[in-house]
């Protein structure tokens, strides 16, 4: 039903930038809500920045407060991440996800549609 493809992940230095994109199709992009997850190896699934489908952002996670921005464009049916000032405790696979709904969820079992992941490694 939702096909999500993420991009942008690449081996950079500490204090550098990166732009993960996650493109959508399959439905009306503007109906989700959508959220960025991580996964290191040998640790669970963690929540980093989630958008509602009306654009407000849910920003709980403390790691990525500051240093990180969700963002959505609904004409190109595509999500960002910006991370700026990467540390390397940011290494790990990052996920997109959608979920039919106008909220936001912090645990992943609550979303139905993942991308396979872009792996983005923080090197020191």
């Amino acid at each position: 039903q939702v096909q999500l493809v993420e991009s942008g992940g690449g081996l950079v230095q500490v204090g550098d930038s990166l732009r993960l994109s996650c493109t959508a199709s399959g439905r009306t992009f503007s109906s989700l809500s959508m959220a960025w997850f991580r996964q290191a190896p040998g640790k669970e699934r963690e929540f980093v920045q989630g958008i509602r489908s009306s654009g407000v952002i849910a920003d709980y996670a403390g790691f990525a407060r500051g240093r990180f921005t969700i963002s959505r464009d609904n004409a190109k049916n595509t999500l960002y991440l910006q991370m700026n000032s990467l540390r390397p405790e940011d290494t790990a696979v990052y996920y997109c996800a959608a979920r039919v709904s106008r909220d936001v969820a912090v645990g992943p079992d609550l979303y139905m549609y993942w991308g396979q992941g872009t792996q983005v490694t923080v090197s020191s």
